[in-house]
């Protein structure tokens, strides 16, 4: 690895430009446009989050909040943990825990450090890990084995048998680390009795880990607040997803991401609400216009991704899509299944906070039905997978068709991709299936990837680059 990738901290590096970047807005235009040229790999990402007013920057503030968080954790006395984005956060908050989201850290490298995610993944193949792993964990976890992040007390994760390259990335992590692991694990079905007896003692005795951990005991009463907070950002994003059946949708496109990135990092914490509240408000208003939520201000298609979005350096997905007038309609990590969505259908949870049993059983409901998690963890046309869902999906938000992302690591989606994508095909809907890479695109360039999607919604009578 190049030294100069070591000169500064991973997270620090991150965390400076994630809190810098709200407080671009504030000078006039000229001083605006002179800034934004001092940005030579995400002037476009921010640009348009600040192009979105309060939305844009309070998830930039809501952001650098968690890098701040994770930064000052063993300053405060806090513990570093290790966890995924299919495990709810609420927990370690309750317990003065801060998760490490390898995930999302790999994310926010990929869109402020060109170039540097690719050679911060080699490390984990150099150190002994297996280079056909998900990319999604690989290059954070690079970070955090270069010595260039603080490295975690313990780890704990949540049913990610789901995903082998998933549980792999944090099994490898703490036996090189040397830092005690917990895995939640999961049962093959979701509503009936046995299943939820079986996440109850899971739980349980992942909070006794946690308490073994910290050396501090749960405080129920914090645990009820945050859930109680988490309450109402569910009827947030709820309200925000129903407003997506709209056509046009007053939803912009980004807003998918902002939705699933707080809530893999901060569910609970107020700066979470504030962000959603500000969310809702600007497509209530847009719906009231008849606007559309695409900053061109046109919706010509209507397109669903049926597993995760592209992660290039600047986010150039959303501003491509935006340009061809083609709206957003989410994907897989945004689908949590509360009981109030649209899409649930009797499959959802409740957040009941009434007695401490009550609460676990909440939690433990919302862990088994998060992302990947609900839709992949059997057969893709069995009853409540993959195929169901992008199924109901695709008819609830009257979508005009469908793209598939993921990384070559992805072997549960790619084992299934052309099945899956053939029987969408069959109802109507043109798919397509991104070849690249979301978060290595040393895989395929971006600029790859937006030729074959220019030449597949021209071919297919869609949009016209």
């Amino acid at each position: 690895m190049r030294k100069e990738l070591t000169e500064y901290g991973y997270i620090e590096a991150i965390n400076s430009i994630l809190s810098l970047a709200p407080t671009v807005a504030t000078g006039t235009k000229k001083e605006y446009e002179k800034l934004l040229g001092r940005m030579p790999h995400f002037r476009d990402l921010i640009d348009a989050l600040i192009s979105l007013g309060e939305p844009g920057i309070l998830f930039l503030e809501a952001f650098s909040s968690y890098t701040t968080m994770v930064l000052n954790a063993h300053k405060e006395g806090k513990k570093l943990c290790f966890s995924t984005f299919c495990q709810s956060p609420v927990i370690f908050h309750a317990m003065g825990i801060v998760p490490q989201v390898l995930e999302i850290l790999t994310v926010c490298g990929t869109l402020v450090r060109k170039s540097a995610m690719g050679e911060l993944m080699d490390v984990c193949i150099e150190t002994g890990f297996t280079e056909t792993s998900c990319s999604s964990q690989r290059g954070s976890l690079g970070a955090f084995l270069a010595g260039i992040a603080e490295k975690p007390d313990f780890v704990c994760i949540n049913t990610p048998g789901i995903c082998d390259t998933n549980a792999n990335s944090f099994s490898f992590a703490a036996a090189h680390f040397n830092i005690p692991f917990y895995q939640l694990n999961y049962p093959p079905t979701l509503t009936d009795e046995r299943s939820r007896t079986y996440h109850r003692a899971d739980f349980k005795n992942m909070i006794a880990f946690l308490e073994e951990q910290t050396g501090n005991k749960l405080d129920v009463n914090r645990l009820r607040e945050l859930m109680l907070e988490m309450r109402k950002q569910d009827e947030l994003i709820c309200e925000i997803q129903d407003m997506q059946r709209l056509i046009p949708s007053p939803v912009p496109g980004i807003y998918n991401l902002f939705i699933y990135a707080i809530r893999f990092t901060l569910a609970g914490l107020p700066q979470c609400t504030r962000l959603l509240e500000a969310m809702v408000k600007k497509a209530k208003e847009n719906a009231k216009a008849g606007k559309p939520g695409n900053a061109s201000g046109v919706e010509n298609k209507r397109c669903l991704f049926i597993y995760i979005d592209h992660y290039a350096a600047n986010l150039p997905l959303f501003n491509f899509l935006d340009g061809l007038g083609i709206t957003h309609l989410g994907g897989i990590l945004d689908r949590f299944y509360q009981d109030d969505a649209f899409y649930s259908q009797g499959q959802g949870y409740k957040t009941e906070t009434e007695t401490l049993d009550a609460m676990i059983d909440s939690l433990a409901m919302q862990n088994s039905r998060l992302p990947m998690v609900k839709q992949i963890r059997g057969p893709y046309d069995s009853p409540e997978m993959w195929l169901e869902e992008v199924t109901k999906l695709a008819k609830e938000l009257s979508a005009d068709l469908t793209i598939y992302s993921g990384t070559p690591g992805c072997r549960n989606t790619w084992g299934m991709v052309k099945l899956i994508v053939s029987d969408l095909e069959k109802m109507g809907l043109p798919t397509h299936v991104i070849a690249s890479d979301a978060f290595d695109d040393r895989v395929e360039s971006w600029e790859a990837t937006r030729h074959r999607l220019e030449e597949f919604f021209e071919l297919r009578g869609l949009a016209s680059p």
